[in-house]
């Protein structure tokens, strides 16, 4: 598994990815670049489903409404993992649009193969980083809601500038939510939950939470949280509000 986050991941088939397609993967990333080839189950929900609802990041604003073919609340999840919590969260929720990003190609195979399986109609997916897709995808005030859970803490104080949860972050996400949306953040790493909480408190368009949130505050049990458990690690899960102009 590499770790280099210059590298570009492979492909289904295990050769590496095109140069067209390194835009994906930014220089400094928040996240670990890491490669694996396909279940043949998970090639065949890819090639059906992809089309369909997923894209890669790229540089026009999303019709959310033509996409999900309806009006609906939207939900952007960043760091959707192999899928299993967002399927369950999407199931558990008929009523919002739920927009499932990530860079691990596997894993969002994953997750299409879930979707096809329990015949999901409400979860869009995007392959690539999140701020790109933030800054160039989703339009300001667009999202009622954004979910970051169990973010890679990178503990090494070398590493700490790939952080995805950082001041600019949480600026950037209150700027693409609509007044009163929520953003709704869980991390088992400690020194990296106080840091979460510092960046948060600082972005100047977020405050506390004072009405309903526009979807659940639960969140089912995801493989991260479960092994933090065993371990011993408490969980932190922080909330802030788009304060109202």
């Amino acid at each position: 598994m590499s770790t280099d986050p210059t590298a570009a991941p492979d492909d289904a088939n295990g050769n590496t990815e095109p140069e067209s397609d390194k835009r994906l993967y930014p220089r400094v990333t928040s996240y670990r670049t890491r490669t694996g080839v396909l279940k043949p189950s998970r090639q065949g929900a890819w090639e059906r489903m992809w089309d369909e609802i997923g894209r890669n990041v790229d540089d026009d604003i999303i019709d959310v409404e033509a996409w999900f073919g309806r009006r609906a609340p939207l939900v952007v999840e960043i760091g959707c993992g192999t899928g299993t919590a967002t399927a369950e969260m999407a199931m558990a929720e008929p009523n919002v649009n739920l927009i499932a990003i990530d860079v691990y190609k596997p894993g969002l195979a994953k997750l299409l193969q879930l979707i096809e399986q329990n015949n999901i109609t409400n979860i869009r997916v995007i392959r690539g980083d999140a701020v790109a897709i933030l800054e160039n995808m989703l339009a300001p005030g667009s999202v009622d809601g954004f979910r970051v859970f169990f973010p890679d803490p990178w503990p090494k104080t070398r590493h700490h500038k790939r952080r995805l949860l950082k001041p600019e972050m949480f600026t950037l996400m209150a700027t693409r939510l609509r007044p009163r949306g929520v953003v709704h953040v869980a991390t088992d790493h400690a020194e990296y939950a106080q840091y979460i909480e510092e960046s948060g408190n600082s972005a100047p368009l977020l405050g506390i939470v004072t009405g309903p949130w526009p979807m659940s505050s639960e969140r089912p049990e995801t493989k991260f949280e479960g092994r933090a458990a065993r371990i011993g690690n408490a969980i932190s899960d922080f909330a802030w509000e788009r304060i109202t102009e």
